[in-house]
């Protein structure tokens, strides 16, 4: 009977060791995930906070390259071949001109050198309604009213043809063209229409002699 007593006691005290023992495994596992959860919170508050650092720094670089004056001809919203146009200025592959208002005012356009007249209308056009959108929100303006009633003017010569060179015209890089009221006179569109009909009719014409 002792040594059963014996046997049990021991029984009893393995029983509370292994007990004592799977707690303190339990105890241990649940420290190493609280520890690791604690560890994984830290580094999304550190990427977090690494990442906020990094748009601060990216946006006070922004700020100060704007305000460069070097950099004073990029538009708000630059475009693709709004910077092509600006590195072309750089490499003397294009030209800056000034335009001149009916108020005395002026703004600067950049063109290529091989530019049209076309080519600088569709800067002015892009410059204008730019800053009007900047200054007071979304603004239609009516081009083709524009070009029907003012045109641009360079040493005394009106830029009618849209098909010209700018250069055929002598413009050059810094050079100042200005607004000029200009109506078309119906005449000049009807010699306009006449000529756009002959093109495509010609076009028309060697159509059915090819085939």
């Amino acid at each position: 009977m002792a040594k059963t007593k014996a046997d049990e006691k021991d029984l009893e005290a393995k029983e509370e060791q292994m007990a004592l023992l799977e707690m303190s495994g339990d105890l241990t596992t649940e420290s190493k995930q609280l520890t690791a959860e604690g560890r994984k919170e830290e580094t999304n508050i550190s990427l977090e906070y690494s990442s906020d650092m990094k748009k601060a720094r990216l946006h006070s670089t922004l700020v100060a390259l704007l305000n460069d004056p070097v950099l004073a001809d990029i538009p708000k919203n630059p475009t693709l071949t709004d910077v092509d146009t600006l590195i072309s200025l750089e490499l003397g592959s294009a030209m800056r001109i000034s335009v001149l208002k009916l108020d005395g005012s002026s703004f600067d356009v950049t063109v290529m050198n091989s530019a049209t007249v076309k080519d600088l209308k569709q800067a002015v056009r892009k410059r204008i309604d730019d800053t009007e959108q900047s200054k007071m929100g979304h603004r239609h303006i009516s081009w083709r009213h524009v070009w029907s009633n003012f045109c641009l003017l360079f040493h005394n010569e009106k830029l009618l043809d849209d098909t010209a060179k700018l250069q055929d015209y002598g413009i050059r890089n810094n050079a100042q063209v200005q607004f000029i009221p200009y109506v078309i006179s119906r005449a000049f569109k009807r010699h306009s229409k006449r000529r756009k009909h002959r093109f495509f009719h010609g076009l028309s014409k060697k159509g059915r002699t090819t085939d």
